[in-house]
């Protein structure tokens, strides 16, 4: 892993601006070695991993320049490094051990999604929800939004009495909709919040409603239009169906694994508060 010094990092892509030079070889591997340190080799490999671990600024530069500068950071890295020797505080051996453990946890993750996520899966979980799936009605709205009801039944007055709804919005809603008229667009079932949409569902296309009182202040709403959409395609639900085929893998994964390991756990009382206590891992 690189190390996060981004000052040293910077320093150290500064000075190959001024050196580097590609220089490139025909069957070059990810073990492909670029440099030996103190009898450890560095190689390709150990140089791609290392790019995709810095911050997008530096990712940017020229290849030129990334490759030197990895190489020298690595060379440097692996050289202090070994100039510890066996004297490796605790904290740091503990980061090693949770660090490569979280890394290869995550790869079988990955692989777990990889094999979970395919065509057919996001097609047979697309059918299953949409296959049988009846029409759902939608509804275009427009409010007025005000924080009293006096203002409310107000406006209801003045609409009764031929107003038009769209000026008294830009005129008098304080909604983020008030400059457009008050118009909300389409939305479906569960979209707005429970007393919005129970005031929606019982108007007819051209009524207005009685002031209603949500969370956000007193509404007078008008409704427009209705029409039932179709469901939606598959590229539309898509990274939806994709998050959930993702979610399920990953609690599959855990639960196999899980099920085949052994896990025991000390008959200890511990004190929870000691993971407060650095001085264990100071050493």
């Amino acid at each position: 892993m690189l190390m996060t010094n981004k000052t040293w990092l910077a320093g150290v892509l500064s000075l190959a601006l001024s050196t580097a030079a590609p220089v490139w070889a025909e069957d070059v591997t990810a073990e492909t070695v670029v440099a030996t340190v103190g009898g450890q080799d560095i190689t390709v490999g150990h140089m791609i991993v290392a790019r995709n671990t810095l911050p997008p600024q530096y990712q940017q530069l020229e290849s030129g320049v990334l490759f030197e500068g990895i190489l020298d950071q690595l060379i440097q890295q692996t050289a202090l490094a070994q100039s510890l020797g066996d004297d490796v505080t605790t904290a740091t051996k503990l980061s090693i051990d949770n660090q490569t453990s979280g890394l290869l946890a995550g790869e079988a993750i990955g692989k777990a999604i990889q094999v979970a996520i395919t065509d057919d899966a996001l097609q047979a979980a697309y059918e299953a929800r949409f296959a049988d799936a009846e029409p759902q009605k939608e509804f275009n709205a427009a409010h007025i939004l005000v924080e009293t009801e006096e203002e409310a039944t107000a406006l209801k007055v003045d609409l009764d009495g031929g107003a038009d709804f769209v000026e008294l919005a830009r005129e008098k809603s304080t909604g983020p909709s008030g400059p457009n008229g008050g118009d909300l667009g389409w939305f479906g079932v569960g979209m707005m919040v429970p007393e919005f949409e129970a005031a929606v569902v019982s108007l007819e296309p051209g009524q207005i409603s009685d002031p209603v009182k949500t969370q956000f202040g007193w509404h007078v709403i008008t409704l427009n239009d209705t029409r039932l959409a179709d469901a939606p395609t598959l590229d539309d639900v898509r990274e939806e169906l994709m998050a959930e085929l993702e979610g399920a893998a990953v609690d599959a994964a855990v639960q196999e694994v899980m099920g085949r390991t052994e896990v025991t756990k000390p008959d200890a009382d511990i004190d929870p508060a000691i993971l407060g206590n650095l001085d264990l891992i100071a050493n």
